[in-house]
């Protein structure tokens, strides 16, 4: 049972057992004891791994279906000939798995990171996975980390290929969502493979690189590495050496019983420690002098490569410390052409990304950051280097100028990670397929702050009492009580520092005089707890009933936030000693329960543990905005049901004039609507047709762009070499959001809509699908010519976002696979403040109310109540609809859903009819299934310097008319 696939287990259990007979050729016995394992079984465990190995592994020689599906799970049980008992036992004891996995962007590769190559080379590997399983994790994150991070290695170059390549790749996570894990599994397999120089770049903060360092020496380079040759039991050897003041050594530092050298592996030498960044090579150039057995070969030959030691260090992203070594990389000669190096830059855009403006840089010339050139410099010393960046933000690492040769652009591979299982996103506080009014996350976990609701600070600070409360009650009732260590409060209205100080002291104040002990406090408490969290408890979780049952945690949690005579902590600079505060060292303070008054200066990669309650109220500029919103996102076990953001939803912007209302609830749902398109995006292009990518690292930026409008070069005389000219869509949402904003161009696109809406029945009709909602709606069928010449006489705010769509929809009007016709479907509204209006004389209809969300962009347009019938016409569900939806569907037929839309209250004529530039004719549709064809991919894009085809941007006086 190897990587290699599963085979015909009875056969194999025959050949190797010592019975000179098959016995129990039917299983029945394996079947019997798999049914009466318990969860622990050694059986039961084996077989768990192995089948969650199978299910997840990316393209293995041994099968052609995709992973995580039951068609994969099927395909084993085939391989391994089990009959339908015991498929059904297994099935039972080991579901399938399928949660999506990571997504990956690439170029075409070498391929030399095999499975088998893996297997022969794990000693760090496998270490790390028995530390994961100790730890807890399940079978499932074992393995999907397990296929992340092969997928990063098997992109890199071989270790011992001739002519040295750098590969530059970017790994995008989720906010606080484990990242170090993915990137600890990857400097594992790669030491493994035969790289032997390791630089992390840990963040911009001591503490931070301080942390980084722990968390490797803890799980992957181990107590034996880390000791040397110094005896563990001779207190006088131990001077000097790391974490003898550390609580958690030895017994959580991973230990591999011996040396690992004289365990037939290789050691690791670590060129920085927990308190010391690289200050300079401390034995020298000695240091880098790798030793070969064979002198007349170069290290990278396998002769040579495989026994030497790895050597790591994790390096603070500060100019100076990163200047030291460079210059002492200078000192070491060619040896550094020979040196196979992985570079992991963790938060990769933040400090290492060129944020100089190219409009600045003098003729023929690139200004660099500070830091970015340092990086450049190091992957120009070290030829053999490879650079993984790792970000949960990914648009300025993907739009890093790569008409840059030595920028860092991800030129190689972009792995999307998956969304890990119990983490706390951006589903949970927006409803990204609501189109209008309030949604359930929004009902759980926002709470917005209005002018007719005043500040809320007060209410805030009570939340954050009952909240502690509550993590306190439930640790008495049996819930674990780890995450509950640490409980804080995020405070953020001013960029200014002064008025940091001020606001720590209001808030101070409003503490001290909030009575939480006497009976104002207690009535107060009582009305919060009863009117918000007893409503939105989590069932699974122990919660009082009453506020009686919940006053006696009161006390305490009041005496823990208070400790030390003030429950703030203000947090408001780049210097050390702000993250230095002994009440803010989340490792070595048992209970941190504090308010933390800042946020902008809050460093990325400084998680702000047990954040429970935010309270956010500062306008600012959209990279700023994005950096803060990740803050309540994270992991909250136990309690995410308490979590609560307070966020203003009319902040003023801006003076004077130019003044203006800006909602932060709504700018933070139109950056995650972004960030989830992007990832969406990524996810649809990713699987290859005949073996090669639909799309790579260097169309992203182009396909992306398709979407956002604002995505462009950073130079204005650059443009995208490659130009996307069609996408394939069938049986799939399409949903364009570009619609014009002048009363002209609306009424243009409204007059272009008339043969449809007069195709449109007089009667509405009822449509449902499954046990989904029914609704009222007016519907008729177009032809195919019919909706694409309405298409084409269209205009937008965006063109380029539609226009590879209606390309496709040109280019469906013939073949074997052609669309013949269109179900147009009308949905009439049922809010109470619904208004009825004619449109060019057709009608009536009942127009939604919609708001544009970015620039002229819209947000969602459908509501997801209306699109089931419209995928099940399209052949695109194959749950059944109601008779009168069941009576529409036909292959070759696509269903289109139009939405008259207004911005504002609509002004209706006597008559009732609406004029036609005051309406958005909005719309979402589906082609049909069976237009998809065969063996093509789902987007084509056209080269515009086709003597550059690996260019990414292009300079525009190159463009030949």
């Amino acid at each position: 049972m190897s990587r290699r696939g599963p085979r015909h287990f009875a056969k194999l259990a025959f050949a190797l057992s010592d019975s000179d007979e098959p016995a129990d050729t039917d299983l029945s016995v394996f079947r019997d004891r798999l049914l009466a394992a318990a969860p622990g079984d050694e059986l039961l465990v084996l077989w768990r791994r192995r089948l969650t190995a199978w299910d997840f592994e990316e393209s293995p020689a041994w099968s052609s279906t995709a992973p995580r599906t039951r068609d994969r799970r099927s395909e084993v049980y085939d391989k391994l000939a089990f009959g339908p008992d015991l498929r059904k036992a297994l099935d039972a004891a080991v579901p399938v798995h399928t949660e999506p996995g990571p997504v990956t962007i690439s170029r075409e590769f070498e391929p030399w990171y095999s499975r088998e190559v893996a297997a022969n080379r794990s000693f760090y590997w496998t270490s790390y996975e028995r530390l994961l399983r100790r730890k807890g994790w399940s079978d499932a994150a074992v393995t999907g980390l397990d296929e992340a991070a092969h997928a990063v290695v098997e992109r890199l170059a071989d270790p011992t290929r001739e002519e040295p390549y750098g590969a530059r790749g970017l790994v995008v996570g989720y906010v606080q969502s484990g990242k170090t894990a993915n990137f600890t599994g990857v400097i594992a397999k790669a030491i493994d493979a035969g790289y032997r120089l390791v630089i992390v770049l840990g963040g911009t903060l001591n503490l931070l690189r301080g942390q980084t360092q722990r968390r490797l020496d803890m799980e992957l380079i181990g107590q034996e590495n880390i000791l040397g040759a110094a005896d563990p039991n001779d207190p006088d050897a131990l001077v000097g050496i790391d974490y003898q003041d550390d609580e958690d050594w030895p017994e959580k530092f991973v230990s591999f019983g011996a040396r690992p050298s004289l365990l037939g592996a290789f050691d690791i030498e670590r060129l920085t420690s927990r308190d010391r960044d690289y200050m300079a090579l401390e034995r020298g150039i000695s240091a880098l002098e790798f030793e070969k057995p064979d002198r007349t070969r170069p290290l990278h030959d396998p002769a040579n490569l495989h026994a030497a030691r790895a050597r790591i260090m994790v390096v603070k992203k500060n100019k100076s410390v990163l200047e030291k070594l460079v210059k002492d990389l200078k000192k070491i000669g060619p040896i550094l052409a020979e040196i196979p190096t992985l570079i992991i830059d963790d938060e990769s855009d933040q400090a290492s990304v060129n944020t100089t403006d190219p409009k600045k840089w003098e003729a023929g010339t690139v200004t660099r950051t500070a830091i970015n050139g340092q990086i450049s410099k190091l992957l120009k010393l070290l030829p053999r280097a490879q650079y993984v960046g790792y970000t949960a933000t990914p648009f300025a690492n993907v739009f890093i100028d790569p008409g840059d040769e030595e920028d860092l652009f991800p030129r190689d591979f972009l792995i999307s990670l998956p969304r890990p299982d119990g983490y706390m996103g951006v589903q949970d506080f927006h409803d990204l397929d609501s189109a209008d009014g309030e949604g359930e996350a929004e009902k759980r976990h926002v709470r917005g702050i209005y002018e007719s609701t005043g500040d809320r600070l007060q209410e805030a600070l009570d939340a954050f009492v009952l909240t502690g409360a509550l993590k306190l009650y439930r640790a008495t009732h049996g819930v674990p009580e780890g995450p509950f260590r640490h409980h804080t409060m995020l405070v953020h209205e001013s960029v200014r520092m002064a008025e940091h100080a001020a606001l720590a002291l209001r808030i101070s104040n409003m503490w001290h005089n909030a009575a939480y002990t006497g009976p104002d406090g207690h009535a107060r408490l009582s009305a919060l707890f009863d009117k918000d969290f007893r409503s939105f408890a989590d069932s699974s979780l122990p919660t009082p009933t009453t506020y009686a049952e919940l006053k006696p945690h009161v006390a305490r949690a009041h005496q823990l936030i208070s400790r030390g005579g003030s429950p703030v902590i203000v947090v408001n600079g780049d210097s050390e000693r702000d993250y230095a505060q002994p009440d803010l060292d989340f490792d070595r303070t048992p209970n941190v329960w504090k308010i933390l008054v800042g946020g902008t200066k809050l460093s990325r990669g400084f998680t702000v543990e047990g954040l429970t309650v935010s309270y956010y109220r500062r306008t600012t500029q959209q990279a700023d905005t994005l950096m803060q919103m990740g803050r309540w996102f994270g992991f909250r076990p136990g309690y995410r049901d308490l979590v609560r953001l307070y966020i203003g939803r009319e902040e003023q912007l801006g003076r004077g004039r130019n003044a203006k209302t800006v909602d932060l609830y709504e700018a933070f749902e139109a950056i995650c609507r972004d960030e989830e398109l992007f990832r969406a995006e990524l996810a649809r292009y990713a699987p290859m047709v005949d073996g090669r990518p639909q799309v790579t690292p260097a169309q992203i930026p182009p396909l992306v762009a398709q979407h956002l409008p604002w995505v462009r070069p950073s130079a204005r005389n650059k443009m995208f070499n490659a130009e996307l000219v069609e996408v394939r869509s069938p049986g799939t949402w399409v949903e364009p959001t570009a619609h014009p904003e002048t009363s002209e161009e609306l009424a243009h696109n409204t007059a272009s809509w008339e043969p449809v809406l007069a195709a449109l029945g007089r009667d509405p009709v009822t449509l449902a699908v499954g046990d989904g909602p029914a609704y009222e709606a007016r519907v008729g069928t177009i032809s195919h010519e019919t909706l694409t010449t309405v298409l084409c006489a269209l205009r937008w705010s965006a063109p380029s976002q539609f226009s590879p769509h209606l390309e496709f929809l040109l280019g469906a009007a013939q073949g074997a696979t052609k669309i013949d016709d269109w179900l147009v479907i009308t949905p009439l509204q049922t809010s109470a403040r619904r208004v009825e209006a004619r449109i060019l004389g057709h009608g009536p209809f009942t127009p939604a109310r919609r708001n544009r969300r970015r620039g002229p962009l819209f947000g969602a347009l459908s509501e997801p109540k209306h699109r089931d019938v419209a995928l099940r016409v399209a052949g695109a569900l194959e749950t059944a609809g109601n008779a009168a939806v069941e009576g529409y569907v036909r292959s070759g037929r696509g269903a289109l859903l139009l939405y008259p839309v207004v911005e504002s209250e609509p002004r209706l004529g006597p008559d009732g009819t609406i004029a036609p530039g005051d309406v958005v004719m909005a719309f979402s549709y589906v082609a049909p299934r069976s237009s998809v064809g065969t063996g093509r991919p789902l987007v084509r894009f056209r080269t515009i310097d086709k003597s550059r085809q690996d260019a990414v941007v292009i300079d525009r006086a190159d463009v030949r008319p």
